[in-house]
């Protein structure tokens, strides 16, 4: 699932607007198991972020953080060499948080409340969790009717 929430004032770096991946494995619904990865992505716009009007709106290398899109402007940077994760215009979850605490962030809080936010939503979704896997058949296993 996707959860978002548009910032019209988001934190920048370089100029450019940016977003987290943060992978979650729900390994288990009853008990509710979860794990974070350690390793996340950045993604960044490949165009200096302004604040939307009618004249930019449509600027999707601007706004936009999605790889399909910003791969494909004359602007993007692929990753190179051994610290390739900390440049570009798309660098790791580690990078990011180098760049924030070099910002003055405290960055184990941050990560907390990353955390709490992903806790807080799987505690929401567990009881529809729950319900979807003990409806499930083996059976329709094979014919795709459970995900």
């Amino acid at each position: 699932m996707v959860v978002q929430e548009y910032l019209s004032r988001p934190h920048l770096v370089d100029e450019l607007k940016y977003d987290l991946r943060i992978y979650v494995m729900v390994y288990g619904v009853n008990p509710l198991r979860v794990y974070m990865h350690k390793y996340g992505i950045v993604r960044f716009c490949t165009e200096s972020y302004c604040k939307p009007t009618n004249y930019n709106l449509k600027n999707l290398f601007m706004h936009l953080t999605n790889y399909a899109i910003n791969k494909d402007n004359d602007c993007f940077e692929e990753n190179q060499g051994e610290d390739g994760e900390d440049e570009g215009h798309k660098r790791s979850l580690r990078a990011i948080l180098e760049i924030l605490a070099a910002e003055g962030a405290n960055v184990q809080v941050l990560m907390r409340q990353i955390k709490d936010i992903i806790v807080k939503t799987m505690i929401t979704s567990q009881p529809y969790l729950s319900h979807l896997y003990r409806s499930c058949q083996p059976e329709d296993l094979d014919n795709s009717m459970c995900y």
